[in-house]
Formats: C-alpha cells, structure tokens, sequence
C-alpha cells in the first residue's frame, strides 16, 4: 500500500527542506520552499481529512493558476481522493454538466465564481471554498487553522487519483480516470527518459488544469527535487529573459512562434537552457527549424493525451537518435504502440493508420460510462487513441491527424495534416487548417482557412493552383479562406470543429 503518487514526490524533496522550490516571476515575486510545499499541503489535506469524506471522493477545482493551487493538488494526492481540475474558462453551462457527472463532495472555486456556482451546485456538493491567485480565500483561511503534520493516507497503484474531462470535441465531455500507478509510471519514465537532475531549473508557464503543466511539467519537476520560475500567464519577454537562470522550457506550439518574434531571443539568451520540449499540438517544421537556428537548441517534441499521460517522445540523448521535425519520436519504455487498417489489422511502416497503445500508463477507463470504455478498447486490450498516423522504419511516430477529422470526399480519404503539411511550404503561408465540409455531390468538401505570413497576401486562386501541381486533385482544397489568426483552445490546438461549424452551409 505504499504506491502512492503523493509519496513518491514527497521522497524526492532534497534533504534541505528550505531551499527554495517555486518562485513566481510575476506580480509580487514569492519564494516558497520545500518545506513550505510540505506543511501546507499537509494543512491543506488536514482541512480535507476533517470533512469526513467518503473514500475516493471527488475534488473538484476551477481557480486560476497559483502556486497555492498546485499545493492544493498535492493536499487531495495525501489525503487519498481525486482531484478533478476545471479550465478556468468554463462557463456556467459546461460547468454545471461537470458537476452533475462527477459529483465531486468538494468545490473549490476562485472568489468571482462563487456566487455564479451556488446557483448550480448539485447536492452531492457538500462542501465550497475558495482559493485566489493573490493567496486569498477560504481555503487557505480555513487551512491555515490546521496543524502542518499529515500523515499521507494509504493508497495502492490502481486506486484512482485524477479525473480528467477530455475536451468533448466529438460530444459531451468524458471523464478520463488515471491512477496512482498511471502517473507515477510515466513520471518515472519521463524522469529517466528527459535526463531530469536534481539541479534543473524549469520555467512553468503552462496552465495546471491539464495533462501537459500539471503531470509533465510540475510534475517533473517535483519528482527530481528542481526548482520552479512559476509564471501564472505566459509573457514571451518575461520568459526569455528567465532563460540565464533556467533549464528547461516546456510550452505548446503557439508559445515558440510568440517567442521567435522576439528579438532578445538569442543563442546567448539560451546558453544555460539543456532541454525545450513542446507538445498538446503539432510543431511546424518550420518552427522546428527557425528555433534551431536561432537559438542553437532542437526542440523535443512528444505525444500524450489526457487517456494515457505520455506516450512517445524524439529522444534526449544523442546516443538514443536524433529528433525529427514533423515527427512525435519513438514510444517511451513500457509503451507498445501499433497501427493498424479500417480491417483492424496491423498495417506495414509507412503505411497510415489508427494509433493503438498499450502500457502502464493508459487509463482505467471513461467515469461512470462503462459502453464508451468498452468502445475505446480493442478486444486484446490495445486502446484506441482516435489519432491517425504512421510508423517509419526507424520506429519514429508521426501524427497524420484525428480519425474524427478524416475527410471522405467522393470516397476517397483525405488526410488533413497531409494536405497542411503541403499548404505550409508555399510561399507567403504561416500555418493553415484543412477541414471537410458537407458537399452535395462529394459528400464532404475539402477546404483550407491559411494565416499569411506578415506582409504577405497570398491569393486563393494561386494556392489552389499550386497544390494541384503536387497532391492528388480529390485531396486539393476546392476553396481556401485567409484568416488572421486560427481559434485554438487554451492549449495551442486548433479549433476544427468552430471552422467546420462556420463553413458547414458553404456547398
């Protein structure tokens, strides 16, 4: 009974507990020690442990990102229930879905929240506090009443420790449930895998309502026994500036491009830097190599979803391989990952196809919704990712798209990535997203909405023409759109289902 997540981090503390472990780098500049991470998650756990929960209740927490927030996750990890984290930006609609599902016995809520909540709390919410980013709230007031000694609760490797909505793009959010053992094992491995040193300093300026800040990055970052640069929103200046007294860097996409334009960005800005990892969207080729150049850093990019932690990753060290742009890696140790046909079966290297895996990182299972678990599982146990991709011969993984986003087109398969991959190289073009849209004839129409690049103005006509010089005409976009910017979510990833829904009546 001693497998449990919380233990694991508290064991890699240093044996100096007041060192420094976190220190924010915006607004009122605070330094938090190991000890202070240890006692306060402790009172805050106390203050749990006093409600009398039922095992395995649920946490539930919408507040803004603060270093008293992911105290407060390590608090539900020792107290041995689940911590269920809520994007901030939900709304009232998507909020109260969340709840009724989850039925958490806690809500923990920033303070402009609250009274919107009391008019949609379900009953099963017994209990509601608050918690602000400027170290406010009734949490911490009630907490701060409660003895800084805790002993962790005992919790074995598949008791359940998070719940984690997925983003619901294909329906109504489902509850991803992810154990002790799933998050320790792939921490573990990243840990390993990363080359983390107890001396590493990572700048977090990621959100911690999701797999990427909360159990890559934080996490990380705990179980080595490094000290944080805790930035609550992302500032590319700021950031780049904490580049002499860092590490490592962890960001989506979208945060390297807003950092390339930034003239400060330098291989003299980044000489203490070891490690750049990006993921939660794709890397640009471009991108890959623009920061290469400038910087003298490859960047390191990886692939995970909510269900299974992290699943590949391009190598760390040299010895390993090289990293590829365009391509996710290899999979992690005690990851197996196969592709396979429409028919199921195990398609060649190259060829493209569904994304399976197996290994101990991969979830328990969807919340309360047995048939879409079922669904989500081969007969032989391999778990459908939903991502479309291949595997060269090499073992490298590279993602073609979501099967969702698969267009059929006068029965023929579109691959989107592909199609974007070729929109990317032509002249003037910044990024582009691929869609389907309906069609009378065809079924479903490809189109293409294109960011130029500044000073550019590419014409559709030209585009069109181009791509018919190079892929196959049923995947060529019969009509291309230029937009400033594309929608994405708070992670960097593109909002392709918002394109479709604004041009579903172009046909």
């Amino acid at each position: 009974m001693s497998a449990g997540l919380f233990l694991a981090l508290r064991q890699a503390f240093p044996p100096d507990l007041d060192t420094v472990a976190i220190e924010t780098a915006d607004g009122a500049r605070l330094s938090y020690t190991w000890r202070d991470l240890d006692q306060s998650s402790a009172q805050m756990a106390n203050l749990l442990d006093s409600l009398a929960l039922p095992r395995g209740a649920r946490i539930a927490v919408q507040v803004d990102k603060s270093v008293e927030a992911l105290i407060l996750y390590l608090a539900v990890l020792r107290s041995g229930h689940v911590y269920l984290p809520l994007n901030p930006a939900y709304q009232s609609a998507e909020l109260e879905y969340f709840l009724k599902d989850a039925e958490p016995a806690v809500l923990i809520s920033a303070s402009r929240s609250l009274e919107a909540i009391s008019r949609i709390v379900p009953e099963a919410v017994m209990h509601l506090y608050s918690l602000d980013d400027d170290r406010t709230g009734t949490l911490l007031e009630c907490s701060a009443r409660m003895s800084g000694q805790q002993v962790p609760a005992a919790v074995s490797e598949n008791d359940l420790a998070v719940i984690l909505y997925t983003s619901g793009t294909t329906g109504r959010s489902k509850g991803a449930m992810l154990s002790h053992g799933n998050l320790l094992s792939n921490a573990r491995v990243l840990h390993h895998y990363w080359g983390w040193e107890a001396s590493d300093v990572l700048i977090h300026a990621l959100p911690i309502f999701h797999t990427h800040g909360l159990f890559v990055a934080a996490q990380g970052a705990l179980l080595s026994g490094s000290r944080m640069i805790w930035f609550s929103r992302f500032e590319p200046k700021a950031v780049i500036a904490s580049f002499t007294e860092a590490s490592v860097f962890m960001g989506v996409p979208t945060l390297y491009v807003r950092m390339l334009h930034e003239a400060a960005l330098s291989r003299e800005a980044c000489r203490h830097m070891r490690l750049f990892v990006a993921g939660s969207a794709p890397l640009l080729t471009e991108t890959f190599l623009e920061w290469r150049e400038r910087t003298g850093h490859t960047i390191l990019e990886r692939y995970g979803m909510s269900e299974t932690v992290m699943l590949t990753s391009n190598p760390y060290f040299a010895a390993e391989g090289e990293r590829c742009a365009g391509s996710v890696g290899l999979p992690l140790p005690g990851v197996e990952l196969r592709i396979v046909d429409t028919q199921g079966c195990v398609a060649p290297p190259q060829e493209i196809g569904g994304i399976e895996v197996k290994g101990p990182s991969i979830f328990r299972g969807y919340w309360r919704a047995p048939e879409l678990t079922r669904e989500a599982f081969t007969p032989d146990g391999w778990f459908r990712t939903g991502d479309v991709g291949r595997i060269d011969r090499r073992d490298y993984v590279t993602i073609v798209g979501r099967s969702k986003d698969l267009i059929i087109t006068g029965g023929y398969n579109v691959y989107p990535a592909e199609v974007e991959s070729y929109l990317n190289e032509l002249p003037g073009i910044a990024e582009s997203a691929v869609i389907g849209v309906p069609h009378p004839d065809f079924g479903e129409a490809v189109i293409a909405v294109v960011v130029a690049r500044p000073g550019a103005r590419p014409e559709a006509a030209a585009l069109i023409d181009e791509l018919k010089r190079r892929i196959a005409g049923f995947k060529v976009p019969k009509r291309v759109f230029l937009m400033h910017e594309l929608p994405r979510n708070v992670m960097g990833k593109v909002q392709k289902a918002l394109l479709r829904q604004q041009h579903q009546g172009l046909f």
